[in-house]
């Protein structure tokens, strides 16, 4: 079987198959997306589309020699870089590794692809290792970068790659793929948490995320209730997944906005929690609120640096239980 692609990634596909037969194949192509969205998928779909020997119209053929070992992981003219353990870096010896390889010609006629992911994960030396690579393209060499972070990227490497930000799909799509997988509750409301990306909602409804979900949210309201301790709370929060949780809040936050504004409930992010919101918004001061908001947003920008999680939820969670309207 080929690695075939989501529904909602043939447009990007033609795209990718326009570069090949225009012959514009760009040296680096950094892809971007938010997570569930498909995006190593695609780069493998596209990495054997350049490797296959005997290249179909738009499609890999499948049967040549190159297909097979593409297919079996081990053609040696694609190469992984991808941090040893999972949320590490990617260090400058395994980017010293790929510099020897890349040495070498490739052992086949077609392309040689090198797939980065994640690749916000390289540090500074490694990164600036890589940059060689850029600057000094070896021959019938193409580098797929693959991010979900570009703003971490040095903006040295960006500036040397053509980018596809692959974009979330009409809901209505989402919801039927999602629909086709077994998914037939809280549809909406599942990709409204994953952004938009059916893989990651399809996740979530697989682990029961929604429980975790409303009951994060009952204890975020019950602070402004005085019924829980927001050091207590930070203390439990920190074992979740941070950058989840921190969107949530984030989302939470816009959505009572918005109630204080009174739009739609279909504009609602956490439609779900509507009327909880519209309580939450009438008790909140608007100012404290932005403030709050801004605090959010800096926190969320700093969560991929080394920082301690509990102390930082500690400070969110008074923030947030000091916001409440004096009247």
């Amino acid at each position: 079987m080929l690695n075939e692609i989501y529904p909602w990634q043939d447009s990007y596909w033609r795209h990718l198959v326009a570069y090949v037969k225009q012959q514009r194949i760009p040296q680096a192509l950094l892809i971007n997306g938010v997570a569930g969205l498909g995006k190593q998928q695609l780069a493998l779909h596209f990495a054997q589309y350049l490797i296959c020997l005997e290249r179909q119209e738009d499609v890999a053929c499948g049967h040549c020699e190159s297909c097979k070992l593409f297919m079996a992981n081990t053609h040696p003219d694609f190469i992984l870089l991808a941090p040893e353990e999972p949320g590490k870096a990617i260090g400058i010896d395994s980017v010293r590794q790929l510099l020897k390889k890349l040495a070498l010609k490739p052992q086949y006629s077609g392309y040689r692809v090198v797939l980065i992911k994640p690749a916000e994960k390289m540090n500074v030396n490694s990164a600036n290792a890589f940059l060689k690579c850029l600057e000094e393209p070896p021959e019938r060499s193409v580098f797929l970068l693959l991010t979900e972070q570009m703003q971490q990227l040095p903006a040295t490497i960006i500036s040397r790659c053509q980018k596809l930000l692959l974009a979330p799909p009409e809901t209505s799509n989402a919801s039927l793929w999602l629909q086709e997988q077994g998914v037939t509750e809280q549809q909406k409301l599942l990709l409204n948490l994953a952004q938009g990306a059916p893989l990651q909602a399809l996740v979530y409804a697989e682990e029961n995320l929604l429980e975790q979900y409303q009951a994060c949210f009952t204890d975020w309201q019950n602070i402004l209730l005085r019924n829980t301790c927001p050091v207590s709370l930070a203390e439990k929060w920190h074992k979740l997944p941070a950058t989840l949780l921190l969107r949530w809040l984030i989302s939470w936050t816009e959505d009572i906005i918005k109630c204080h504004f009174s739009v739609e409930a279909s504009l609602l992010t956490n439609e779900d929690l509507g009327k909880h919101l519209h309580v939450l918004a009438k008790r909140l001061d608007l100012k404290l609120l932005f403030e709050f908001y801004k605090l959010l947003l800096k926190a969320s920008d700093r969560f991929h640096t080394q920082l301690n999680k509990q102390l930082l939820f500690e400070e969110i969670l008074i923030t947030w239980s000091q916001s409440i309207a004096n009247h």
